[in-house]
């Protein structure tokens, strides 16, 4: 079966109406990410304004048809690459609004004595620019980052870039020597090729927001709300991986902390001043612990930290220098300025003794034995 050339533009025009519908459907979803789904949905539009401006762009005199035409395709892909740079916060529109004013004024200039070989060949380098500026703005991503979705995006925004890319620079050297009866078929080559990209990149850019918006609900199903550390659940998730990713000759040990007489702190001062107690520990112990470690809120004033690479001696060093700091902090007004202090067990993997449950069980004990003790103080759990 035989498509014209009309027939394969209103076909993108149309999957581009339904990518700009579907995207502000989603948009309503994404709250967060409302900004960025409408300047997609916005891209979409541009394309399909001018595709419909081609279609009918010899009604126009001159090259005044093709130019706005062009110009219009091109602010759709800049569009796309503004939304991509704006994924890690607002980005300037400075980079597009140039591409966009020089190609208008190449056309006002150059375009006016050769409007075939602009349209036909150095219209795509444009197009180009735009494609490999949105993968590079996709790759460089941090919100992207890990998304499964991010290397489709950046593979079809490559792969769109390339083919425009191949077809500038070769399509010059196979017209002038088989002549211009091939025009038509690239042309339809490139509108096959622009139906791929049409449905391709709307559908990958709403897949890249919405596993954004998943990997954040499972994150803060993690986190504990008034801390910001992990919570149980996230701490027993990312600790077993530790656990089991670590060396067999790699040490690893855990803390089990509990405030002092958190209960008289909250009768005391109120709940507030309690929270406040709570966030000062995490902030302590999380600066303490370092960036290797797993530090997590259990539950009321109950805490872990697990810490890979350190031995037991490391491990005492780091509990006992947490207990000192934060009850330290509280003398010094730090916080909410109430005095407190914390115990501590101490456990360390060893054979027998290497998963994480196992590990937080012997922490427990060792920390009954220093709050029988005394509080405020480290105990360590027994080697056997």
């Amino acid at each position: 079966m035989q498509i014209d050339l009309h027939t394969l533009y209103a076909l993108i025009v149309g999957t581009l109406l339904v990518a700009v519908a579907m995207t502000l459907w989603e948009r309503q979803a994404h709250p967060a990410r409302a900004r960025v789904l409408g300047i997609w949905a916005g891209a979409y539009l541009s394309f399909a304004a001018g595709l419909v401006v081609a279609m009918n762009r010899a009604l126009v005199p001159g090259v005044g048809g093709a130019a706005l035409a062009n110009l219009l395709i091109v602010a759709g892909y800049l569009l796309v690459f503004h939304g991509a740079a704006s994924l890690d916060g607002p980005a300037r529109l400075r980079r597009p609004l140039a591409v966009l004013a020089a190609l208008a004024l190449l056309w006002a200039t150059v375009g006016v004595h050769f409007p075939g070989a602009f349209w036909n060949y150095v219209a795509s380098l444009p197009i180009v620019l735009a494609c490999g500026l949105t993968a590079l703005a996709v790759r460089r991503s941090r919100t992207a980052r890990g998304l499964r979705s991010r290397p489709v995006v950046i593979a079809i925004a490559a792969g769109h870039g390339l083919f425009n890319l191949v077809r500038a620079v070769l399509t010059p050297f196979l017209v002038a020597a088989y002549g211009e009866a091939l025009l038509p078929v690239f042309g339809k080559i490139t509108m096959y090729e622009g139906v791929l990209y049409s449905v391709a990149m709307p559908m990958s850019l709403i897949a890249l927001v919405r596993e954004e918006a998943q990997a954040q609900a499972v994150a803060a199903s993690r986190t504990d709300y008034l801390t910001g550390l992990s919570n149980r659940h996230g701490f027993f998730e990312e600790g077993e991986r530790l656990l089991r990713d670590r060396g067999p000759d790699r040490p690893a040990a855990l803390l089990a902390f509990d405030l002092d007489h958190f209960k008289a702190i909250n009768d005391r001062h109120g709940h507030a001043a309690g929270d406040a107690v709570l966030r000062l520990f995490a902030e302590t112990a999380r600066r303490i612990a370092g960036p290797d470690a797993l530090v997590a809120r259990l539950g009321g004033e109950e805490f872990a930290a697990l810490l890979p690479g350190r031995d037991v001696a490391a491990a005492r060093r780091t509990g006992e220098e947490i207990a000192r700091r934060f009850a330290g902090a509280g003398r010094q007004g730090e916080g909410p300025g109430i005095p407190a202090t914390v115990s501590v067990g101490l456990a360390a993997a060893r054979p027998g003794l290497d998963d994480l449950s196992s590990l937080l069980s012997a922490a427990d004990r060792a920390l009954y034995r220093a709050k029988a003790g005394g509080r405020n103080r480290l105990e360590v759990a027994a080697a056997a």
